[in-house]
């Protein structure tokens, strides 16, 4: 009979502060290791955001790519990596967040010019730059 193994949880079910490992196990011999061990980032990621990064990386970072993959626009995406991102704590230093944006506008217009995304959306993806990400 085979074990379903279950991903852990990163947040208390009761409290909602950090979950820690304090066990490990060898499925091979059996071997058991107690302690405190630190995760590694993405186990702490929710099931959503893991989906996103392993389809990211699965379409090699390509945004179209990704697009294409999940059926969803241009503006969903890139929330959907910077979610990823906070949830990982690799938010961008501010220093480079104003030239990521402009690379981001850059990026949109030149998608409009090429008619991959229309104007509406185009809009739309240029108020979420301006004003914040929207969910």
């Amino acid at each position: 009979m085979s074990t379903k193994n279950y991903n852990a949880p990163a947040r208390c079910p009761v409290c909602g502060g950090s979950m820690q490992v304090t066990g490990l196990k060898c499925a091979g011999c059996g071997t058991e290791l107690k302690g405190s061990f630190t995760p590694c980032r993405f186990c702490a990621l929710d099931e959503k955001n893991l989906r996103f990064v392993e389809v990211f990386l699965r379409c090699r970072g390509s945004i179209k790519e990704v697009e294409r993959s999940l059926g969803v626009s241009y503006p969903t995406v890139k929330n959907m990596l910077e979610a990823a991102l906070s949830a990982l704590r690799l938010d961008e230093d501010p220093n480079l967040r104003e030239a990521r944006e402009e690379e981001d506008r850059q990026e949109i217009l030149s998608r409009l010019a090429q008619g991959e995304l229309n104007v509406d959306a185009a809009v739309e993806a240029l108020k979420q730059l301006k004003g914040g990400k929207k969910s």
